[in-house]
């Protein structure tokens, strides 16, 4: 027979043990938030990390984007038009904010990829720079704003070159596909409607994060707050 003094301990370890597994658990769940105004109900469910984005996706998209899961219902039986347009993603941490891309702009062929040469181009995509650019870049760094209209390398970051995959050489990326049947559809419904949208963002933490959809001047603010 277990000495009571060791059996105590044991039942500490498991103890110790299980409230581990529980925190694990609650820090690796999804986080969800909703909001609504006169037109419609939102809910969305955030997929920050890069291991959330692989169950989601199965693949990672390289650790560069976030990927937000969308409800969007229509209220009092009306019509609304629905596309990804209406969407930003802003965090706290420096004021960077981002639209969602395109799978075409992420997996297709004739995304613009930015390669790191060494140097100092700056890395965010903040409210005064230039439109993003970018791709499911593999061993590629992370997509980037460009200057100017992101046209050629001309318009790359300092330190950095910038590159239109076109080559019909290339094979077409599997994952494009994949991305396009999950993405949020862009229709005009007075119906639920579900998906995905991709926003090259990274290493940010749920706490900052806001969501922001706008249309037709209907604005909503939505935060990601892990649940206490």
């Amino acid at each position: 027979m277990m000495p009571m003094r060791g059996a105590g301990i044991a039942l500490a370890l498991v103890w110790a043990a299980s409230q581990g597994a529980a925190r694990n658990n609650a820090s690796n769940k999804p986080l969800e938030t909703r909001g609504e105004n006169e037109s419609v109900v939102i809910t969305a469910t955030l997929y920050a990390k890069p291991e959330a984005v692989k169950e989601v996706l199965g693949s990672d998209l390289g650790g560069h984007y976030i990927v937000v899961a969308i409800e969007v219902t229509p209220r009092y039986g009306k019509e609304v038009a629905i596309t990804r347009d209406d969407f930003v993603l802003k965090t706290d941490k420096d004021g960077e904010r981002s639209g969602p891309f395109a799978p075409s702009q992420i997996a297709g062929r004739g995304a613009m990829v930015v390669r790191q040469t060494g140097g100092a181009g700056g890395t965010g995509m903040h409210d005064n720079d230039g439109p993003i650019v970018g791709g499911y870049p593999g061993t590629i760094g992370p997509p980037r704003r460009m200057g100017g209209d992101g046209i050629g390398d001309a318009g790359a970051p300092a330190g950095a070159e910038a590159k239109t995959r076109t080559g019909s050489h290339e094979k077409e990326d599997p994952m494009l596909g994949v991305l396009k049947q999950k993405e949020l559809p862009e229709t005009k419904t007075d119906k639920p409607v579900s998906g995905l949208l991709y926003f090259p963002m990274e290493k940010q933490k749920a706490k900052d994060l806001e969501l922001r959809y706008a249309a037709s001047g209907d604005k909503i603010a939505m935060r990601f707050r892990p649940e206490k």
